[in-house]
């Protein structure tokens, strides 16, 4: 069955584009992974976004040909690029019996439909289909045009936060956390800081109390203390920094909420 999934050019103007491996790796996981829940593999239940699949045939999937040989990574490579991924808030991993089980992060973001629009185009072939198109699809040839996302016209819309408001008194509490490490600290735009906030609140389905709890600690953590001195930041690398904490304390629990919106409480 022919398939497609979308890329966004502005890949190529990221760091990502520069790290060969990675690049290959995250393509392939966005490209491999369930496009919607319910979908079991070696008896685990995926949800959208999901891929399970184990280091050494990962990198048996991404060996490539070289003059008349055929070159793989080594699954050392294969990990530290999984790592990068991680690091970087793109994907997140479980480790099962069956395999590792990875998430691409924002995998809707990506790949929903909701922003393409299909049309019929009677009388002309679109330059964006292939030759083979073409031959095969005289009376229905296709168009595929981008939309502008209507999240990003709501969004230019500025919003204007009343102090007391939930989003700018976390907003307060952030910038309150940081410059307990740094005093000198540059007081930031806390409207711009408030919308962000507003953003993981209400689009992202993260509750007051977890995005409280990850403002403070990685304030408190040597590493990210200097990485994560935005809400932006924080929103970006949300459920990275969430394993983190995992993996720093077993003994916290992730509570599912909603298993179909795939909200969670995260009990630190």
């Amino acid at each position: 069955m022919e398939t497609w999934f979308k890329v966004y050019r502005k890949v190529f103007e990221s760091d990502l584009w520069h790290d060969v491996s990675t690049f290959r790796l995250f393509l392939f996981l966005v490209g491999q992974a369930s496009h919607k829940d319910g979908i079991k593999v070696a008896g685990i239940e995926l949800n959208k976004g999901q891929f399970l699949r184990s280091y050494r045939k990962l990198a048996e999937d991404l060996s490539y040909k070289e003059g008349r040989g055929t070159k793989q990574y080594s699954t050392k490579t294969i990990k530290k690029s999984v790592d990068k991924l991680v690091s970087d808030g793109m994907v997140s991993i479980v480790e099962t019996k069956q395999g590792t089980l990875f998430t691409v992060l924002n995998y809707s973001k990506y790949q929903d439909l909701k922003d393409i629009e299909i049309e019929t185009v009677n009388g002309s072939v679109n330059e964006g289909e292939t030759n083979g198109k073409r031959r095969g699809n005289n009376n229905k040839n296709y168009r595929i045009k981008e939309l502008k996302n209507k999240d990003k016209k709501n969004n230019s819309r500025k919003q204007v936060y009343d102090t007391n408001s939930i989003y700018y008194q976390l907003a307060i509490f952030f910038f309150e956390q940081i410059k307990i490490n740094n005093p000198n600290h540059k007081e930031p735009n806390f409207q711009t800081w408030s919308d962000e906030i507003r953003k993981m609140i209400e689009l992202d389905n993260r509750t007051e109390e977890q995005v409280r709890y990850l403002m403070k600690w990685v304030q408190q953590d040597e590493f990210e203390m200097a990485n994560v001195l935005s809400p932006a930041k924080l929103r970006k690398r949300f459920d990275s920094l969430v394993l983190k904490v995992k993996r720093q304390n077993p003994t916290s629990k992730v509570v599912p909420i909603d298993k179909n919106k795939k909200t969670y409480n995260y009990g630190f």
